[in-house]
């Protein structure tokens, strides 16, 4: 999370809305964001609706995995990393900043 805020004007510059989702509730969010520092939204899957639908939950450790989507404005998945790779958001930032200057 903390990467994508570092890389928050660059993506809103290649007309990116970054957003955040755990499975943790909207209060635990809210808290975990003020102590990070995070400034662009984390939303809420209590329950687990939303990893599930997306085959990303983890019965293991009944949690999600870490994946960063692109998700393009007719609302198809456009780019996607997992676990390891979703750490580093350079190839999201460089995708993102592609498809800015193709348009």
């Amino acid at each position: 999370m903390q990467n994508f805020q570092q890389n928050l004007e660059k993506l809103e510059a290649a007309d990116t809305q970054v957003l955040g989702v755990s499975m943790d509730s909207t209060f635990s969010n809210r808290a975990w964001a003020e102590q990070i520092k995070i400034t662009f939204p984390l939303l809420s899957d209590w329950g687990g609706e939303t990893v599930r639908k997306y085959g990303i939950y983890s019965p293991k450790y009944k949690a999600a995995r870490r994946v960063n989507y692109v998700i393009d404005k007719k609302g198809k998945v456009a780019e996607m990393q997992v676990d390891n790779e979703a750490i580093d958001p350079t190839k999201i930032v460089t995708f993102c900043e592609r498809r800015t200057h193709k348009q």
